[in-house]
């Protein structure tokens, strides 16, 4: 009973706090579970890695998804708040083994697309400071491994030109700041490695069904988004490692063509490891570079990634920083080449792509600010 009552407060919170900013119905759906003593005992019994309002959240919407919740489908479709919250106590109360099975079996991942923008000119800076004309891309702990779409994908800087195919998905970031992001083709990519413990296969339907459960039901142009970068991945997917990086990361590099720059990307994935294990990665990068230069792109929030300078930033600032590490002939440099927001439609561009260094200015807040 206990258990159930501090559920329920964790489920109204979730209502109450963010939910109520970006999704009116999974907040109507959260509070209306946090006060059906059903639901909240359907929920605490079931394995305790499954019972978070996002997972739950996510399970719903993924059995009305594929056709296993109508009520609950239609009212999503609708956009009718009390519908869906009767509906989804209703479906939680009636079948609780199938929603919280549901719930235990996959990690949400709510904030997989829109990139490349960010990326993009990071992975040109790496190749130009050594001289790659080809490079192998590994995207570290990336789930469906979206982000090793960059080099095929649409991307536009403020105001600027498009680089890439227009015909294909578009990611556009607005510039903050005086510096123009560089103008760069990206070089060859030839080879594309996903590593994850619990990686998403783009090609199977049930996994694509779980990645657009965990986008909120009444945000149609997310999911299609999402729907887009999940059809251009699936038309040529990557090799998938399924391990953890820290321990296959060494090996991963080492079979990569002996003419390709590695570059290893983590998108904010680091706050999900450990200081030691964070560390670890970088050690095995080091390891890595005998015979070629590494380098390894993070987009992480400000004092996350390793030896990546904060440029005096605060932690919790609600921006990111996208740092540079290059590895090669045991010297490692790390440098912060940018600052994004709002998960990379906003970003600022640092890097003195002349070689030389300048001072860099404090955070400057987009317009309008966002998170």
């Amino acid at each position: 009973m206990v258990e159930s009552r501090t559920l329920a407060r964790s489920y109204r919170r979730a209502g109450e706090g963010e939910a109520a900013r970006t999704s009116p119905l999974d907040a109507r759906v959260a509070i209306a579970l946090a006060e059906s003593d059903e639901a909240m005992r359907a929920i605490a019994a079931a394995p305790a890695h499954g019972r978070r309002p996002s997972a739950v959240l996510a399970a719903l919407q993924d059995l009305a998804l594929a056709g296993r919740a109508p009520a609950l489908a239609s009212a999503h479709a609708d956009r009718d708040g009390d519908a869906a919250a009767v509906a989804a106590v209703a479906l939680l109360v009636t079948t609780p083994d199938l929603v919280m099975a549901t719930a235990a079996r996959r990690p949400v991942r709510a904030d997989e697309t829109g990139r490349c923008a960010v990326l993009h000119p990071a992975i040109a800076e790496a190749a130009a400071r050594v001289g790659a004309s080809t490079i192998g891309m590994v995207d570290l702990d990336g789930g469906a491994g979206l982000n090793l779409t960059v080099d095929r994908a649409a991307v536009r800087h403020g105001d600027g030109g498009m680089l890439g195919d227009p015909s294909s998905v578009r990611h556009t970031a607005e510039v903050v700041g005086d510096r123009s992001v560089p103008w760069r083709v990206l070089p060859e990519v030839v080879t594309r490695i996903l590593v994850d413990r619990d990686p998403f296969d783009v090609t199977d339907p049930d996994d694509t069904r779980w990645l657009r459960a965990c986008v909120p039901p009444d945000h149609p142009e997310r999911r299609a988004r999402l729907d887009d970068e999940l059809a251009l991945a699936a038309s040529a997917p990557p090799t998938v490692v399924r391990g953890d990086a820290v321990d296959v990361l060494s090996e991963v590099v080492a079979d990569m063509p002996l003419d390709a720059l590695p570059v290893v990307v983590t998108t904010w994935s680091l706050a999900r490891r450990s200081r030691e294990e964070r560390l670890r990665m970088m050690e095995h990068l080091d390891a890595s570079a005998t015979d070629r230069p590494v380098a390894w792109i993070t987009v992480e929030g400000v004092g996350v990634a390793p030896a990546v300078p904060t440029l005096g930033d605060r932690r919790g600032s609600g921006h990111s920083i996208v740092g540079l590490t290059i590895v090669e002939a045991q010297t490692l440099r790390s440098e912060a080449i940018g600052r994004c927001w709002s998960r990379g439609r906003w970003m600022s561009w640092l890097a003195d792509t002349r070689g030389d260094r300048t001072a860099v200015s404090p955070a400057p807040a987009p317009r309008p600010a966002s998170r």
